[in-house]
Parts: C-alpha cells; structure tokens; sequence
C-alpha cells in the first residue's frame, strides 16, 4: 500500500525472527479527506473498514516495516469469516525490484482457497503452492522485497488476525528502538514511544537516550 499514509509478541521475538522494527502500521488513504475508511488494531485484531462505495478513492491498511531485502516466500491471515472476502480484498500489495524495475503484486483472498476453522474463522495463506492450487490467477512475487502492506478497497469491514509474512507474524509495535538497526528499513515508522518522522530522527533519538544511560548524572 505505497499510497496508503501508514501504518510477535515482543521485540524480542521480531529480533529473532530476523527482522528489526518488523511491525504493522495502521493507517489509511483518503486523499479527499471523506473519513470514510478507518484503520484500528485492538485484542490482536487488525480492523479495516470502509463505509463508502467502492468506487471511492479511498483505501484502509497497514504498511508492514522490516522486510526490505528480503525475499518472498510466504503471506497469511485470518478473517473473522469467509465473507468478509470480497473479490480482491482484503489483499497484500507486496513491492519487489529486481535491478532496476519495481514491480507490485496483488495477493488477493479470492486467489487462494481458505482453510476454515473450527471457530468459522478463515485462513488465507499466499505460497507458490497455494497460489497453483487455486488457479494462478496471480503471479507469485519474485525480487527484493522494497514494501509491503495489507489492505480493503472494497467498501466494507475486514477483521484480520495472525497476519503473517514469510513467517514472521505481523503486530503494531509500541515500544521504543533498543538499537540504530531497528530504525532502518521503514523499522522507525514502527515506534510509538515516541514517534518519528523519518529514520534519522529515530537513530539519534537512540543515541541521546544510550548517552543519557552512560551519563545519567548529567541529566538530572
């Protein structure tokens, strides 16, 4: 969701996954301010709502921090039902390059065949295998990842849970950056105490607070 303005149980087990400031960032596009579509992550749950026509220029998501330089290789969440699959969304957008070329894949819930559960929840999980089995109606994502989100353009609701991508499981992070790696890679649009405006200002917020650590007797 590159034109969306966004948007694991601890940063511990991100840094084991691999990914510094992995995180969903809730967010939305309405670039005619209609305040029709509402992006919230509560109990686990990522909310998107759109209450307007489809036709509307208006989108709800989550960008998803962290995975740049990797590789594709899978995608997942769970809707609170199957019909809350409508046509193409929800759906990750996944931006790759290979060299020069960007290219945006569309992975959308109808493209694969969930798996429903015991509770009447679906699963949606985005593989090479998945992905054939339902048709390939899309290609599957080839480069480096360079983005990553998860979106309705539809108008309606979605609630997804267990939003994972390449095995990582995706959650806002509320916590402040425990090094300069963790803001780099779209990490510091992860933070929320504080925030920050660009990876910069997250890296020397980082090195204020470690001098105020060594130093705390000049900070009192």
């Amino acid at each position: 969701m590159r034109k969306l303005v966004l948007i694991v149980t601890t940063i511990a087990a991100l840094a084991l996954a691999g990914v510094a400031g992995a995180a969903l960032v809730p967010g939305v596009f309405d670039p005619g301010n209609t305040g029709c579509v509402t992006s919230t992550y509560s109990n686990g749950v990522l909310h998107l709502a759109k209450n307007c026509p489809t036709s509307t220029n208006a989108a709800a998501g989550a960008d998803i921090t962290g995975l740049n330089g990797e590789t594709f290789t899978s995608a997942s969440f769970t809707l609170a039902s199957a019909s809350q699959c409508q046509g193409g969304s929800p759906r990750f957008d996944i931006v790759t390059t290979n060299g020069t070329t960007s290219t945006t894949w569309f992975l959308g819930c109808n493209n694969v065949t969930p798996t429903i559960n015991a509770n009447g929840t679906a699963t949606y999980t985005f593989t090479a295998a998945t992905i054939a089995a339902g048709g390939n109606q899309v290609p599957f994502p080839t480069g480096t990842i360079t983005g990553a989100d998860v979106l309705i353009d539809v108008q309606g609701t979605a609630d997804l849970s267990n939003i994972t991508v390449n095995g990582h499981p995706e959650v806002p992070a509320t916590t402040s950056p425990t090094s300069k790696a963790a803001c780099k890679h779209g990490g510091w649009k992860s933070f929320t105490s504080p925030k920050f405006k660009n990876q910069g200002q997250c890296v020397s917020w980082f090195e204020h607070h470690q001098h105020q650590l060594a130093h705390p007797r000049h900070h009192r």
